[in-house]
């Protein structure tokens, strides 16, 4: 890339960061959970119609990546590098990035089920965990099962050969809307429910998709995955 096409590289993706309403959406996203195209307009204090315009520029500068789950259309930034350079500008600006404040009731937002498989703050930190030790792995728009976390899931009691056999997709990212940061859904994301109840680590509650984190399974959810937090709903 030559001096001049960088140079207009450079002022396209500035151009992208400093409007007002464009920058007002970026600057929401750097607590690290999306948010809704609804959302995000409401941050702007712009209609529907207009931030359409908006996230089409901050999609064409790689400023922000799009997932859509359901009717839902989620946004947040597209990789860590985005936020490092927002965070660089806010403090040459001197103002402090807002906090992600969930309007989720608290009853649902530790543990819950999202279809078959667990949600919420729990689910989002197994989520992490099983990245950030490699038992899976990024293909395309799901998860594969890697050598290292098949062993490892079987050694903790799912059948893996089953949860490949089965005939829906294996694992993949699942936007938590309390979290907004996905948990795991598919086969796999099942399966670690299952176990999770089997287990008595968590259980359900008769009249709500809420599930209550039992004092055994905080011992052994910090065990098997790392995890740190309070019991109860």
């Amino acid at each position: 890339m030559d001096a001049d096409t960088a140079d207009n590289h450079l002022a396209a993706l500035a151009g992208a960061i400093a409007d007002p309403a464009r920058s007002r959406m970026l600057c929401s996203l750097l607590d690290g959970h999306a948010r809704t195209a609804t959302e995000l307009a409401a941050v702007a204090d712009i209609g529907a119609s207009t931030a359409s315009g908006h996230f089409t520029r901050l999609l064409e500068q790689g400023l922000v990546e799009l997932h859509v789950q359901g009717r839902h259309r989620y946004y947040r930034l597209a990789n860590p590098q985005v936020a490092q350079a927002l965070e660089s500008l806010l403090q040459l600006a001197g103002v402090p990035a807002a906090a992600f404040q969930p309007s989720t009731p608290s009853v649902l937002r530790l543990a819950r089920t999202c279809y078959d498989h667990c949600a919420g703050e729990v689910a989002v930190q197994v989520h992490d965990a099983l990245l950030h030790a490699n038992w899976i792995e990024a293909e395309g728009r799901d998860y594969r099962v890697t050598e290292t976390g098949s062993d490892a899931l079987e050694r903790l009691g799912i059948d893996i050969d089953a949860v490949n056999r089965q005939r829906r997709r294996l694992a993949y990212p699942c936007m938590d809307w309390s979290e907004r940061r996905p948990h795991i859904g598919g086969a796999l994301g099942a399966a670690l429910l299952e176990l999770m109840l089997k287990r008595g680590w968590v259980t359900r509650h008769l009249d709500s998709r809420a599930l209550s984190v039992t004092d055994k399974g905080l011992s052994s959810l910090s065990k098997s995955f790392g995890l740190a937090g309070k019991s109860g709903a």
